[in-house]
Parts: C-alpha cells; structure tokens; sequence
C-alpha cells in the first residue's frame, strides 16, 4: 500500500519526465485517434512503437494539462486495488481533467478505476503492448465504453521523411532493411532491435504466461522471423520446434501475435471451418527485427517486399487473407462481408514468372467479381487488360504511398 505522498512523487517525477521529451516526427495516426466523451481511448502496439511519444502529441495538440502513469515503473510494482482510492484522491485534487495510462492492466481490477473515471468525465487515453486490451472481455469490463486503435512501427512514408530519403525503389531497399522501430531507425545499432525482441519474449510472453521454456519460445520465434510469407503448420512445428502438442504451437502463435510480433492470415474461403483447417501465413510486424535475427535471410527480398505489403494493409484493414484456386493471389481484402482489394506481389517481373503471377491475381479478380487488382514489383511500372479485368502493375514506393 502507498502512502499518498509517494503517490503524489511518482506522479510528478513520471510526468515532469513524459512532458519535458521530444515529441519527434508527427505520426500519421495521430489524426485517426479515436476521442469521444465518456470513451476510453486504447492504443495498443509493439514495444516501442512510439506510443509514449504519441500520447504526448495528443497532449500537444490538446494544450491541457495531464497525469501521465506507466504501470511498468518500478516504483509502481507494489501498486494493488487499493491504491486506486489514494491515486483517484490525487487526481481530483490536482484538477486535472486529462488522464494518460500505459500498461494499466497489469494491476488487478483497473477496469473498475477506469470505469468510475469515465462516469466523472475524466479523458482517460490506455496504452499497452498486448492486443488483449482489444479483446471481447475488455469490452465487457468496460461495458463497452471504449474505443480502440492500434499503433505500428513507422510507416515506409514516416521512415523516408525522418531519414530525408526520396520515395523511391532504393529507399524502400532501405526500409525492407531497417524497418520502423523507432529507436532503431535513429540509431541502426542492431543490439536495439534484439533487446526490445528480449522484451517481448521475457516480459510479454513468458511472464504474462508462465512460460518456462524461454529457449523453445525463442526458437519457434526465429523460425517464424526466418520464414515470412510462407505458409505453417503447428502440426509440422510440433517435432522440430520441441513442443508437446500442436495446440501448445497454437498457444504459442497467439502469443506472439497479441504481442504484435508476428501476425498471421487465413487462406481465403468462406467455411470459417475449412479458414481454421489450412495453414496460415506469417509476417512480421516490423523488418528491422527480421533483418538483425536472421541475416542468412537478407537477400531474400522477394517474401521481404511481401512483408511490406502486408504492413501496409494491415495498418488500414483487419480482415486479410491469402486466394488459393487455380493459382494462388497472395492478399485479398474483405471488408463488410465483401472482397474489394486483390494483391499481388512479386520483387521482379520477368518472362519466367508474368504468367503465374498474372494469372494467379487474375483468377482472384475473376472469383471476387472485382473489375481491376494489383501486382506490387520492385519498380517495374505497366498496365494489363483481359476479359475486361485491369492490372496495374506498380512499383513498391508508390503502393506505400498510397491511400488504400
């Protein structure tokens, strides 16, 4: 239990600090925050992402005063139930109406705070680096009083502008490289990258968890890292992963996925039984982190590019998956019930390989009944028309820049 003057210290220590940092680059999302009275707002994200300093934008643009508390603080590992009476006295008496938590739900029972917070109208702003914060019983601990959004590493535009680079093929090289963790892309020092990948296997997985295995965890990570857009099984995973059970590999992939480490998408179709059956198909969450785990990997940009596609439609659409019939379409979009985007993605057209890709996207336009899709290259550039389908063929700097 705290006493209310240690209460009131580390208030003033963590948010003198959280105000007098830099509030960096503007981040696209800011203008996408969800906000309206009597709402929570929760921000979830990777480690690292860069929402401390998002919070501290919207304070920026708000010119109000706030309370800023970060749960992770070891000065707050005792915090328990009780303690939201002092914090809640404290709040109230320094008349401040703007509230700014992050990782509040690692205490027991913080919905209940919140919840009393909102029916006095305080503005309550949550981040936290697990997607459970989205979940459904979130929304039944918050009687569905919130409003969620997600944060992801810099985008291939916000990258290009902090490191004064053109939007162009080479610069996307350098993305697919580098990619979007803050820290890392100020800093290029790879021990970044593998200590917020330390991070999320140690404090979000294993601990939240009871994870003791750590070793076999970071094994079946490094795996996935190494094997982006390419298909997997939990069954297969099973014996050469060192796991039990494929359920545990099940268990395992949801870990890493609510952690914003990887995320996975279904093959298409419209039994959700036959979606659950197939193998899925893993991506990273961010580049940076595939490049500094698996350098045997580098120059494989052709699934690397893929990646980034992925990224860009994750950050604007939740239903993805990938088109297998006659030829396969590497993303379709659904959206309200209905397909509206087919992809396809491929580093470098050639005689080789036009008709597979051409005809893998076109049987998806065909199956959707869409009227026009798209092949992401390299930089190749072209227009195609048959049967009254069009496929544009783009380079990657332009689709990244797009407004999908």
């Amino acid at each position: 239990m705290y006493r209310q003057d240690q209460l009131s210290e580390i208030i003033d220590l963590q948010t003198n600090d959280f105000v007098s940092k830099t509030t960096g680059i503007a981040r696209m999302a800011l203008e996408k925050i969800p906000e309206v009275d009597n709402y929570a707002t929760i921000i979830t994200g990777i480690r690292r992402c860069g929402k401390s300093t998002l919070l501290l934008q919207i304070l920026n643009k708000k010119q109000e005063s706030a309370i800023f508390l970060n749960w992770e603080d070891i000065r707050l590992n005792s915090f328990e139930t009780d303690d939201f009476i002092r914090l809640h006295s404290e709040i109230v008496k320094r008349n401040v109406n703007l509230l700014f938590f992050d990782e509040i739900q690692l205490i027991k029972n913080w919905e209940m705070f919140i919840n009393q917070l909102l029916r006095e109208e305080f503005k309550v702003f949550i981040t936290g680096s697990n997607a459970s914060l989205l979940s459904v019983e979130l929304g039944t601990h918050l009687t569905g009083r919130q409003l969620s959004t997600e944060l992801f590493p810099f985008s291939f535009e916000e990258f290009c502008n902090i490191k004064k680079l053109e939007y162009s093929a080479e610069s996307v090289d350098v993305y697919m490289k580098v990619g979007g963790i803050p820290d890392y892309v100020k800093s290029e020092v790879t021990a970044v990258v593998l200590s917020l990948l330390d991070d999320i296997l140690i404090r979000d997985i294993a601990i939240r968890y009871a994870i003791k295995d750590v070793e076999t965890l970071k094994k079946l990570t490094i795996y996935l890292l190494s094997n982006i857009g390419c298909t997997v099984s939990a069954n297969k995973l099973t014996q050469s992963i060192g796991l039990k059970s494929a359920s545990t590999v099940l268990e395992y992939f949801s870990y890493l996925k609510n952690a914003y480490l990887v995320d996975f998408i279904s093959q298409f179709n419209y039994s959700m039984k036959v979606q659950l059956r197939n193998p899925k198909k893993v991506y990273s969450i961010d580049l940076g982190i595939v490049s500094a785990v698996t350098s045997s990997f580098s120059q494989d940009n052709g699934r690397k590019l893929e990646n980034l596609v992925f990224l860009k439609l994750r950050s604007n659409y939740k239903e993805i998956f990938y088109f297998k019939e006659k030829g396969e379409c590497d993303f379709v979009v659904k959206q309200q019930e209905k397909v509206i985007i087919a992809i396809q993605v491929c580093y470098l057209i050639d005689d080789l390989n036009f008709e597979r890709e051409f005809n893998g996207l076109m049987d998806a336009l065909v199956f959707f009944d869409l009227k026009e899709g798209t092949i992401v290259t390299h930089h190749q550039s072209d227009v195609f028309e048959r049967n009254g389908k069009k496929v544009n063929l783009i380079p990657a700097h332009e689709f990244l820049m797009q407004n999908i």
